[in-house]
């Protein structure tokens, strides 16, 4: 993986001589990841991880990963470069984690909409909350399509984090309606699961448009109910 080193977004080294030290220690010692180790007994402090995680997803929906560069994040962060240095020792560093961090945000799956019918539970996720959640996290995945098409890793971390989660939820929705008997037992659960989330992806990646209510109600209508209810020929 071909790596953007935080020194190449922003002219600044480590903000003190004790860390400017310390990476120079690293960096003769052969430290194959060359990131900078702490001194003895200095704990580093985590707590404002999250506030810089959700800044880089900001800056990274805005600008794109190419566009994207350290001091952005800090500025938006109200956080020192220094901070960020001492975290992560690249930029893909960086969004890597922050695009990892969407996970922990994913719907519950032991507490989906359960209207009793198949339409109830699917609209039921179309809502203002579950909208702008989906809609930022597709803007994320345009902001790192160019490290996508690069990076193996981030390809699987931007599926794993903005794609399987809302797959997974459908694909629960689906499991119920085959228990009421209201859908057979045999379609296949893992093409209706990635209807909505493939073509809401297209529409954010491809088309530049949001998907918003009124599109997905009409992919719930017009294509995953008929695809759902649709009989499985005899061979």
């Amino acid at each position: 993986m071909t790596e953007t080193n935080l020194a190449d977004s922003s002219p600044e080294a480590p903000a003190t001589p004790d860390e400017a030290a310390t990476a120079a220690t690293a960096a003769a010692s052969g430290d194959s990841d060359g990131e900078a180790k702490p001194r003895l007994g200095r704990k580093r402090d985590h707590t404002r991880d999250t506030d810089i995680l959700e800044a880089a997803l900001d800056v990274l929906a805005e600008t794109g990963y190419d566009g994207m560069t350290i001091d952005m994040v800090a500025t938006r962060a109200k956080a020192g470069k220094a901070t960020l240095y001492r975290r992560w020792v690249s930029k893909s560093d960086l969004v890597l984690d922050a695009v990892a961090c969407m996970k922990s945000k994913d719907l519950d799956l032991d507490a989906l909409p359960d209207t009793g019918t198949l339409r109830g539970d699917l609209i039921a996720l179309v809502r203002p909350p579950n909208i702008r959640d989906a809609e930022r996290k597709l803007n994320v995945m345009t902001g790192v399509v160019s490290m996508i098409a690069r990076d193996p890793e981030m390809a699987a971390a931007a599926q794993a984090a903005i794609v399987a989660p809302r797959a997974a939820a459908n694909r629960v929705i689906f499991e119920r309606a085959i228990t009421r008997g209201e859908i057979a037992a045999d379609v296949n659960l893992d093409t209706l699961s990635m209807i909505a989330p493939a073509m809401a992806a297209f529409r954010t990646l491809i088309l530049r448009q949001s998907p918003d209510r009124d599109f997905l109600i009409g992919i719930i209508d017009d294509v995953v109910l008929p695809a759902a209810h649709r009989r499985t020929p005899a061979h």
